[in-house]
């Protein structure tokens, strides 16, 4: 009876693995809060590099002079990663390079965008933040992507707004360091900020406001604080905005419109013979037609001369005037009751002026005599 146990035991085993395995790749797929990769040490690289490799950019000539100043700054912390530095002020280039000490392999890499950075005019206090591991950079070109160039340097301007404003949101919401540069926008911060930051930028290029985005990435940002909503989709909650500049197209005042094909010709206009011939003019005589066109003319002349009138008589016609008083309407809502005022004033002739009457003088004699004999 054993011998069945165990197999019906190790039949059940192979089930639990699986759902050990199951909970194991769920919880690979979130990553903690506050983890961050191990450093590339020594020991990862013992033996070192096999070739020498190296990178060079040139930079422009108002640059010089703020390259020479902080170049050894630049040497100083290139050197911690053992990558050598040269600037090469008559060919106004940089170059870096790799030596025989040098484990990293990415350490030239992330040097190279340091020179490139340099070259942006970024401060070095900035651009020296790209030797960390959790940092990168993005420079993005902007100067194709507009024709014209007075819409070009107002697209770029919005990208400041008023004193810098909207740039420093953006920053603020992005965690990333921004310079906007002649015909370049060079970013430096973490990889989900230089995502958002390049999205906004294209999008301004666009003649989309980065408002808009801004707005949207503040929603973004509250939402992920909340816990539950993190694994959700947020796109109800995220603004959608319209285009509302784009107007209808003018329709033109005097439309052509195609007339309906016929394989019949047009019939033939009445020529001037023919509309005598209707009116009868034509079997007139000479002084007789004369004759005629001169009473049209007259007639003609006649009302013109009667409408010039009218209006000339206009101004000497006197305005209508409005009533100074308008007269009331006799009230016949409250009527008046003559009996009544008549009974009230009988009642007051019967009334002494300053004596009370009969009935209330009686009362008190009656009550003075009560008190009389209480006191008896």
């Amino acid at each position: 009876m054993a011998a069945p146990e165990a197999e019906g035991e190790k039949a059940r085993r192979p089930g639990k693995k699986k759902a050990a395995k199951a909970v194991d790749e769920s919880e690979l797929l979130t990553v903690p809060d506050g983890w961050k990769e191990p450093a590339f040490t020594r020991e990862d690289n013992p033996r070192g590099l096999l070739e020498e490799s190296s990178f060079a950019t040139l930079f422009p000539k108002y640059r010089e002079a703020y390259l020479k100043e902080c170049w050894p700054l630049v040497q100083k912390a290139l050197s911690e990663h053992y990558v050598n530095a040269t600037l090469d002020l008559i060919e106004g280039s940089m170059t870096v390079t790799t030596t025989k000490k040098t484990f990293d392999p990415y350490a030239i890499i992330r040097a190279r965008d340091l020179i490139k950075l340099l070259a942006r005019s970024v401060p070095f206090e900035q651009a020296v933040r790209i030797l960390q591991d959790d940092v990168a950079c993005d420079i993005i070109k902007i100067g194709s992507l507009v024709r014209n160039r007075e819409s070009f340097v107002k697209r770029r301007g919005r990208l400041l707004g008023p004193k810098g404003s909207t740039l420093k949101a953006l920053e603020l919401l992005t965690n990333c360091y921004i310079m906007v540069q002649g015909n370049t926008v060079s970013a430096l911060g973490p990889f989900s900020g230089l995502k958002e930051v390049r999205k906004v930028v294209l999008d301004t290029m666009k003649n989309i406001h980065p408002i808009y985005n801004i707005k949207t990435l503040m929603i973004k940002r509250e939402l992920s604080k909340d816990p539950e909503l993190r694994t959700q989709n947020w796109e109800r909650f995220l603004p959608k905005f319209k285009k509302k500049n784009l107007k209808k197209r003018k329709e033109p005042k005097k439309k052509n419109v195609k007339k309906e094909y016929t394989p019949f010709p047009p019939p033939q206009p009445e020529s001037q013979i023919d509309k005598e011939l209707a009116s009868g003019e034509y079997f007139l005589k000479e002084s007789q037609k004369k004759r005629k066109r001169v009473e049209e003319i007259k007639a003609k002349q006649a009302d013109a001369v009667k409408k010039r009138q009218e209006e000339r008589n206009k101004a000497f016609i006197p305005p209508k005037e409005k009533p100074a008083v308008k007269a009331k309407k006799a009230s016949t809502e409250k009527k008046i009751d003559i009996e009544a005022i008549k009974e009230k004033v009988k009642n007051a002739k019967k009334k002494k002026l300053g004596a009370l009457p009969m009935e209330e003088v009686k009362l008190k004699m009656a009550a003075d005599e009560k008190k009389k004999k209480r006191k008896k």
